[in-house]
């Protein structure tokens, strides 16, 4: 890795299917960074763990996210492609900082209320502190800057807060990480319910697209998009949330501005730019997925690359790891 450069670490979790949220809002920003930053993704599996997994499920997804990762653009000569879990100091960090970490604080997190209200019968501990966990993933490698979306500031900022409350105990110890926002970044929402973000643990199939999905079930999902009332196709999240994301998505997979695409589509009709956008996502997924199926094909070879990726991210997260064990008081060797 160059010294030179700052350090952006970022994960997805393996909890199921990706969408084209999480292409447009993360996967296809990441390969950008390439080039600039010593760039550290994971594949963040133990944070799967709030909810209940199937295990044979579970190992295969992690393969999945590293074969899209890939196919994606993400150069693994240039990028340590890595499973949390495959690096225990993600674990042992948590603990310390968890130590660091007020109840208050974690009370006021968002998605732990909710997780809760839809996961009432399995509100366990882990689903509480797993931002702190968030927080070990991110300080272990002294990380610069984090890609985030805006709903996802509130994490990012108990991080800060546990850094900072850290070093002011113990001296510098981590680096404070600032967000990343790309500036085209859009947020992309839920095609039944525009007022809603895209998630991939939706249990209405036709509000999200997954980035595995065949052209005929992207068309098919778009077409039965929510659309607004009225027929123009203009720029409005207040009056027209199903029109502005579906311009978002456009916008996004066309690498165009929003008043570009609305300058396409004049006199356009709803049901005409439903299909040209579902279109623009199938074309523009095509070659990712020809991609996945080679790398999700080649078990052996995505077995090494997390090997070798593990001792590297091991070796670089086993150092901040025996500085604040130094910090605290344990005796290291």
């Amino acid at each position: 890795m160059d010294h030179n450069k700052k350090i952006i670490f970022s994960g997805v979790q393996p909890s199921g299917s990706l969408t084209i949220g999480n292409y447009l809002g993360a996967l296809k920003n990441f390969g950008k960074l390439q080039a600039d930053y010593n760039c550290y993704y994971c594949v963040v599996d133990m944070h799967t763990l709030t909810v209940r997994q199937n295990p044979e499920i579970l190992k295969e997804r992690s393969y999945q996210v590293l074969a899209l990762y890939l196919a994606c653009g993400l150069d693994p000569e240039k990028n340590v492609l890595f499973i949390q879990s495959h690096v225990p100091c993600h674990a042992e960090l948590s603990w310390i900082l968890g130590c660091y970490t007020y109840m208050g604080e974690l009370q006021r997190m968002t998605q732990f209320k909710d997780k809760s209200a839809r996961h009432a019968d399995n509100i366990n501990a882990g689903l509480f502190t797993y931002p702190v966990l968030m927080a070990a993933d991110i300080l272990l490698y002294k990380t610069d800057m984090v890609p985030i979306g805006v709903d996802q500031k509130q994490h990012l900022e108990l991080a800060r807060n546990i850094a900072e409350r850290f070093n002011n105990i113990y001296g510098d110890t981590f680096v404070i990480p600032e967000p990343y926002i790309p500036k085209q970044s859009a947020k992309i929402m839920s095609l039944q319910e525009p007022d809603k973000k895209m998630s991939k643990s939706d249990t209405n199939v036709n509000n999200f697209v997954l980035i595995l999905d065949s052209q005929d079930v992207i068309l098919k999902k778009f077409k039965k998009a929510v659309t607004d009332s009225g027929c123009e196709i203009v720029y409005d999240e207040i009056n027209k949330p199903g029109i502005s994301n579906l311009i978002n998505i456009y916008a996004s997979v066309k690498d165009i501005s929003r008043e570009d695409v609305v300058k396409e589509f004049e006199g356009s009709r709803y049901g005409d730019f439903k299909v040209a956008v579902g279109t623009a996502v199938a074309e523009a997924l095509a070659p990712i997925q020809s991609k996945y199926n080679d790398f999700i094909a080649d078990k052996a070879y995505l077995d090494s690359l997390l090997k070798r990726n593990a001792e590297i991210a091991g070796e670089n997260a086993r150092k901040t790891l025996k500085e604040v064990y130094e910090k605290v008081g344990f005796i290291v060797f």
